[in-house]
């Protein structure tokens, strides 16, 4: 695996794998690797001839200073893993690099209605931040296809949208969530856990899948949300939201809509853990 810092030897390393006749597949991500990120080489692995990954800490999806100085940067362990994952090539580019003008007056990327609410409301400016440098990297880079895992399902949902409004020649594909033999999403902000937060942490899952079932029982969607909260909030895990919504669009979820995605929020110690669960019901809830 061979890795490049700028743009110039990005563009003429990719160009040189296309000339070749093979297809690009690009996984951004912003490094400190697990599991879930393998899983998405892996499948670009199956799907395309030249994978290339992305590790860059994006300060402008970050709406606390505080949280993007302690975000971990493992870059030599990062390349070790992609490596061993056999990721044709890694783009770690700087700050400078991807923001040569600065912060302050950059062109910006707005996403409208997916972006809003959820993690949206609770992180204003963040998935600015995500579009503009998601579009930046996809200038960049040029793929075929770009892998993304299911746990961000709202942020699937902005670049799905961008994709298709600015008319991006690339797929989107988004990958299963990777998760714990304790049924916890996979998260670079797992660490930030003590192992007692460890330990309660599963239950955010587990409440999902409750949640999931009762709404296969016809059970009415308002009840199933307090039940779902008040079990969070028993656990010691402070709220900040839990929803029930549309798949496709994420607007809110209708007596019509068979196709819904139960999608939650939660504060843990010092860290905020995001996970959701996609559900096709048999029915028509109340």
């Amino acid at each position: 695996m061979r890795t490049v810092h700028t743009v110039k030897e990005l563009r003429q390393a990719v160009r040189s794998a296309r000339t070749n006749g093979n297809t690009i597949g690009f996984v951004p991500t912003m490094g400190n690797l697990h599991a879930g990120h393998i899983s998405l080489i892996e499948r670009a692995r199956q799907h395309c001839d030249f994978v290339v990954a992305s590790v860059f800490v994006n300060p402008l999806q970050f709406d606390d200073a505080s949280d993007l100085q302690r975000y971990p940067r493992t870059l030599p362990d990062d390349q070790a893993k992609l490596e061993a994952a056999q990721c044709d090539l890694l783009f770690a580019p700087s700050v400078d690099e991807m923001y040569p003008n600065g912060q302050p007056q950059l062109s910006t990327v707005h996403v409208p209605a997916v972006s809003e609410g959820l993690c949206g409301g609770s992180r204003p400016g963040h998935f600015d931040g995500v579009a503009t440098v998601v579009t930046k990297l996809f200038n960049q880079v040029q793929p075929d296809q770009a892998f993304f895992g299911q746990k961000d399902w709202q942020q699937v949902a902005v670049i799905r949208k961008m994709v298709a409004d600015l008319d991006m020649p690339l797929e989107i594909v988004a990958v299963p969530t990777a998760r714990a033999a304790d049924g916890l999403a996979l998260s670079s902000r797992n660490g930030y856990l003590n192992d007692s937060e460890r330990q309660r942490a599963p239950v955010l899952y587990q409440t999902l899948q409750h949640m999931a079932q009762q709404l296969q029982n016809n059970q009415p969607l308002t009840a199933v949300i307090d039940s779902g909260k008040q079990h969070l909030q028993d656990a010691g895990l402070r709220l900040d939201y839990l929803e029930i919504k549309r798949q496709h669009d994420l607007k809110q979820a209708g007596a019509n809509d068979r196709d819904i995605i139960i999608l939650a929020a939660v504060f843990l110690g010092p860290a905020r853990l995001i996970d959701n669960l996609p559900l096709s019901l048999n029915r028509a809830f109340e």
